[in-house]
């Protein structure tokens, strides 16, 4: 299911960024964001980023989705989970419920192992707030599923129109 746009309610908003912030506070990490499938930052908790955050938010989605295409191609149905080590910062992102990506920054004075715990937690706590969330608004998946494969459709053969010679 793709959302185009998100409508949070107050106690919502506060139930992501609370579990947002115990996550930071209990794993010591940076930063965490939570975006939809499509790029769209929906949340983001900890330090202030420095780079611009609507594209590293549409960056993320597309990583996921490229490692789903990946998964099925060696017979996964998915993976849950993604690891980006660098020599400073690293990056942990989980799949949440309905299509929902949880991206957590770090730095050198964590570990994966402690990351990896406390995501773990989170991503229960998220993923309930999130299905409620959803509930509430009363979000149906058929209804989306069938937009997002006329979508997918058409965006395809947008792509291979541009590459016509």
């Amino acid at each position: 299911m793709v959302r185009a746009e998100w409508a949070i309610f107050e106690e919502d908003y506060w139930a992501i960024n609370n579990a947002l912030k115990d996550l930071l506070k209990s794993s010591n990490s940076t930063s965490a964001l939570l975006i939809d499938r499509t790029g769209q930052l929906i949340a983001h908790c900890g330090e202030e980023l420095t780079f611009d955050v609507v594209s590293f938010a549409s960056l993320c989605a597309a990583d996921f989705e490229a490692n789903y295409q990946l998964a099925k191609l060696i017979g996964e149905k998915d993976f849950s989970t993604l690891y980006h080590q660098g020599a400073n910062e690293s990056m942990y992102l989980s799949k949440i419920a309905r299509d929902v990506v949880l991206v957590v920054l770090f730095d050198k004075r964590t570990t994966l192992g402690l990351v990896r715990l406390r995501v773990k937690r989170t991503v229960e706590e998220l993923c309930a707030i999130i299905n409620q969330l959803f509930d509430k608004l009363q979000y149906r998946n058929e209804e989306y599923d069938k937009l997002d494969e006329s979508f997918t459709q058409e965006v395809e053969s947008e792509i291979d129109s541009l590459f016509v010679d």
